[in-house]
Protein backbone atom coordinates (compact mmCIF):
# COMPACT_ATOMS: atom_id res chain seq x y z
CA UNK A 1 0.00 0.00 0.00
CA UNK A 2 2.82 2.44 0.89
CA UNK A 3 4.70 1.50 -2.44
CA UNK A 4 1.44 2.50 -4.09
CA UNK A 5 0.89 5.52 -2.77
CA UNK A 6 4.24 6.60 -3.46
CA UNK A 7 4.12 5.93 -6.77
CA UNK A 8 0.54 7.47 -7.55
CA UNK A 9 1.82 11.10 -5.57
CA UNK A 10 5.30 10.82 -7.35
CA UNK A 11 3.46 10.00 -10.83
CA UNK A 12 0.94 12.67 -9.95
CA UNK A 13 3.52 15.43 -8.62
CA UNK A 14 5.77 15.07 -11.73
CA UNK A 15 2.83 14.92 -14.60
CA UNK A 16 4.29 11.39 -15.93
CA UNK A 17 0.36 10.47 -15.99
CA UNK A 18 -0.56 13.82 -18.06
CA UNK A 19 -2.16 13.91 -21.37
CA UNK A 20 0.59 15.34 -23.22
CA UNK A 21 2.59 11.89 -22.04
CA UNK A 22 0.58 9.35 -22.20
CA UNK A 23 -2.09 10.37 -25.08
CA UNK A 24 -5.91 10.65 -24.22
CA UNK A 25 -6.53 7.22 -22.56
CA UNK A 26 -9.87 7.65 -21.48
CA UNK A 27 -10.73 8.54 -24.99
CA UNK A 28 -8.49 6.30 -26.87
CA UNK A 29 -9.97 3.14 -24.70
CA UNK A 30 -13.47 4.10 -26.02
CA UNK A 31 -12.24 4.24 -29.55
CA UNK A 32 -10.74 0.77 -28.95
CA UNK A 33 -13.77 -0.39 -27.38
CA UNK A 34 -11.59 -3.62 -26.43
CA UNK A 35 -13.06 -7.10 -25.19
CA UNK A 36 -9.96 -7.91 -23.51
CA UNK A 37 -7.10 -6.54 -21.71
CA UNK A 38 -4.69 -7.44 -24.44
CA UNK A 39 -7.11 -6.20 -27.05
CA UNK A 40 -6.38 -3.04 -25.25
CA UNK A 41 -2.62 -2.92 -24.93
CA UNK A 42 -2.30 -4.19 -28.69
CA UNK A 43 -4.58 -1.00 -29.72
CA UNK A 44 -1.92 1.50 -27.21
CA UNK A 45 1.04 0.62 -28.20
CA UNK A 46 0.16 0.96 -32.09
CA UNK A 47 -2.26 3.99 -32.18
CA UNK A 48 -1.43 6.00 -28.94
CA UNK A 49 2.54 5.36 -27.70
CA UNK A 50 5.33 3.27 -28.12
CA UNK A 51 6.06 0.85 -25.16
CA UNK A 52 9.53 1.98 -25.12
CA UNK A 53 8.23 5.26 -24.46
CA UNK A 54 6.32 4.21 -21.59
CA UNK A 55 9.42 2.12 -20.08
CA UNK A 56 11.13 5.33 -20.51
CA UNK A 57 8.05 7.34 -18.51
CA UNK A 58 8.58 4.27 -15.47
CA UNK A 59 12.27 4.75 -15.18
CA UNK A 60 12.18 8.53 -15.29
CA UNK A 61 9.63 8.16 -12.39
CA UNK A 62 12.51 5.83 -10.94
CA UNK A 63 14.84 8.35 -11.00
CA UNK A 64 12.17 10.79 -9.23
CA UNK A 65 11.84 8.57 -6.66
CA UNK A 66 14.87 7.72 -5.61
CA UNK A 67 16.61 10.54 -6.55
CA UNK A 68 14.71 13.39 -5.53
CA UNK A 69 12.25 12.33 -3.18
CA UNK A 70 14.43 11.00 -1.30
CA UNK A 71 16.82 13.86 -0.86
CA UNK A 72 13.61 15.91 -0.12
CA UNK A 73 12.80 13.39 2.70
CA UNK A 74 16.21 13.49 3.99
CA UNK A 75 15.77 17.26 4.28
CA UNK A 76 13.09 17.34 6.53
CA UNK A 77 13.91 17.57 10.50
CA UNK A 78 12.05 17.22 13.35
CA UNK A 79 11.01 20.99 13.53
CA UNK A 80 9.67 20.99 10.10
CA UNK A 81 7.37 17.84 11.61
CA UNK A 82 6.42 19.96 14.68
CA UNK A 83 5.79 23.10 12.81
CA UNK A 84 3.90 21.30 10.10
CA UNK A 85 1.59 19.43 12.72
CA UNK A 86 0.87 22.93 14.55
CA UNK A 87 0.47 24.81 11.29
CA UNK A 88 -2.30 21.89 9.79
CA UNK A 89 -4.51 22.01 13.38
CA UNK A 90 -4.05 25.62 14.05
CA UNK A 91 -3.53 28.26 11.28
CA UNK A 92 -5.50 26.03 8.49
CA UNK A 93 -8.35 25.07 10.63
CA UNK A 94 -8.69 28.69 11.39
CA UNK A 95 -8.03 29.73 7.84
CA UNK A 96 -11.40 27.37 6.99
CA UNK A 97 -13.20 28.21 9.94
CA UNK A 98 -12.67 32.02 8.03
CA UNK A 99 -14.19 31.10 5.05
CA UNK A 100 -16.67 28.59 5.90
CA UNK A 101 -18.19 32.20 8.11
CA UNK A 102 -18.01 34.08 4.10
CA UNK A 103 -20.17 31.78 2.68
CA UNK A 104 -23.95 31.95 2.51
CA UNK A 105 -24.93 29.49 5.03
CA UNK A 106 -21.74 31.19 8.02
CA UNK A 107 -23.44 34.61 6.83
CA UNK A 108 -26.90 33.17 8.09
CA UNK A 109 -25.76 31.20 11.16
CA UNK A 110 -24.05 34.69 12.36
CA UNK A 111 -26.96 37.00 11.57
CA UNK A 112 -29.42 34.39 13.04
CA UNK A 113 -27.41 33.64 16.39
CA UNK A 114 -28.09 29.76 15.84
CA UNK A 115 -26.73 26.69 14.55
CA UNK A 116 -27.18 25.70 11.17
CA UNK A 117 -26.47 22.08 10.16
CA UNK A 118 -25.80 20.66 6.83
CA UNK A 119 -28.88 17.96 6.03
CA UNK A 120 -28.57 14.89 4.96
CA UNK A 121 -27.85 13.55 1.80
CA UNK A 122 -31.67 12.40 1.35
CA UNK A 123 -33.18 15.58 2.16
CA UNK A 124 -31.60 17.10 -0.58
CA UNK A 125 -33.38 14.58 -3.05
CA UNK A 126 -36.37 14.09 -0.89
CA UNK A 127 -37.14 17.64 0.33
CA UNK A 128 -35.06 20.08 -1.71
CA UNK A 129 -33.41 21.17 1.71
CA UNK A 130 -29.62 21.89 2.18
CA UNK A 131 -29.51 22.67 5.40
CA UNK A 132 -31.76 22.66 8.41
CA UNK A 133 -31.86 24.76 12.18
CA UNK A 134 -33.36 22.59 14.70
CA UNK A 135 -36.07 24.57 17.21
CA UNK A 136 -37.25 22.43 20.28
CA UNK A 137 -37.23 18.81 18.18
CA UNK A 138 -38.68 20.58 15.03
CA UNK A 139 -36.57 21.61 12.12
CA UNK A 140 -36.77 24.56 9.24
CA UNK A 141 -35.34 23.98 6.21
CA UNK A 142 -32.74 26.22 4.08
CA UNK A 143 -32.47 26.13 0.45
CA UNK A 144 -29.22 27.70 -0.93
CA UNK A 145 -29.76 29.08 -5.06
CA UNK A 146 -26.74 30.50 -6.92
CA UNK A 147 -27.99 33.24 -8.96
CA UNK A 148 -25.68 34.95 -11.84
CA UNK A 149 -27.90 38.64 -11.09
CA UNK A 150 -31.34 39.94 -10.38
CA UNK A 151 -32.36 38.66 -13.80
CA UNK A 152 -32.23 34.87 -13.04
CA UNK A 153 -34.63 35.47 -9.72
CA UNK A 154 -37.88 34.74 -11.68
CA UNK A 155 -36.41 31.76 -12.88
CA UNK A 156 -35.55 30.45 -8.93
CA UNK A 157 -39.51 31.53 -8.15
CA UNK A 158 -40.69 29.19 -10.77
CA UNK A 159 -38.92 26.16 -9.54
CA UNK A 160 -40.06 27.33 -6.03
CA UNK A 161 -43.37 26.49 -7.46
CA UNK A 162 -42.05 23.18 -8.87
CA UNK A 163 -40.63 22.17 -4.94
CA UNK A 164 -43.75 23.32 -3.93
CA UNK A 165 -45.07 19.87 -2.40
CA UNK A 166 -41.74 18.45 -1.40
CA UNK A 167 -41.53 22.02 0.81
CA UNK A 168 -44.69 20.92 2.28
CA UNK A 169 -43.47 17.08 2.97
CA UNK A 170 -41.31 19.09 5.09
CA UNK A 171 -43.18 21.29 6.72
CA UNK A 172 -45.60 18.17 7.84
CA UNK A 173 -42.93 16.07 8.94
CA UNK A 174 -40.73 18.43 11.10
CA UNK A 175 -42.31 20.83 11.63
CA UNK A 176 -40.66 24.01 9.76
CA UNK A 177 -40.92 25.69 6.70
CA UNK A 178 -38.23 25.40 4.10
CA UNK A 179 -36.76 29.15 2.66
CA UNK A 180 -34.80 30.33 -0.24
CA UNK A 181 -31.42 32.05 0.51
CA UNK A 182 -30.15 33.30 -3.02
CA UNK A 183 -26.22 33.38 -3.02
CA UNK A 184 -24.37 35.43 -5.27
CA UNK A 185 -21.07 36.47 -5.98
CA UNK A 186 -20.03 40.17 -5.22
CA UNK A 187 -16.40 41.34 -4.83
CA UNK A 188 -14.93 37.71 -4.82
CA UNK A 189 -17.46 37.26 -1.97
CA UNK A 190 -20.77 35.30 -1.58
CA UNK A 191 -23.51 37.47 -0.64
CA UNK A 192 -27.04 36.83 -0.25
CA UNK A 193 -29.18 38.10 -2.23
CA UNK A 194 -32.44 38.53 -0.22
CA UNK A 195 -31.54 39.65 2.99
CA UNK A 196 -35.02 39.80 3.91
CA UNK A 197 -35.21 35.85 4.76
CA UNK A 198 -33.18 36.53 7.58
CA UNK A 199 -36.10 38.07 8.80
CA UNK A 200 -38.46 35.30 7.61
CA UNK A 201 -36.38 32.42 9.55
CA UNK A 202 -36.73 34.42 12.74
CA UNK A 203 -39.94 34.83 12.51
CA UNK A 204 -40.62 30.85 12.21
CA UNK A 205 -38.18 30.30 14.82
CA UNK A 206 -39.81 32.39 16.90
CA UNK A 207 -43.32 30.51 16.09
CA UNK A 208 -41.60 26.62 16.28
CA UNK A 209 -40.13 28.29 20.29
Amino acid sequence: MAKEWILNSTTSRFQFNYKRRVGAVSEEIRKCAPKTLEEWRKYYFLNVREKAHIEELGRRLHVKITEVISLEVEQITEQDCVDYMLGLVIDRTFDGYQTEIKTIYGQLEQALGCKINPAPDDWDRGYNADFYIEVKGKHIGIQIKPVSDVSHIPQIYKERELQKDSHAEFKKKFGGEVFYAFSAAAENKKKIKNPEVIAHIRRETKRLG
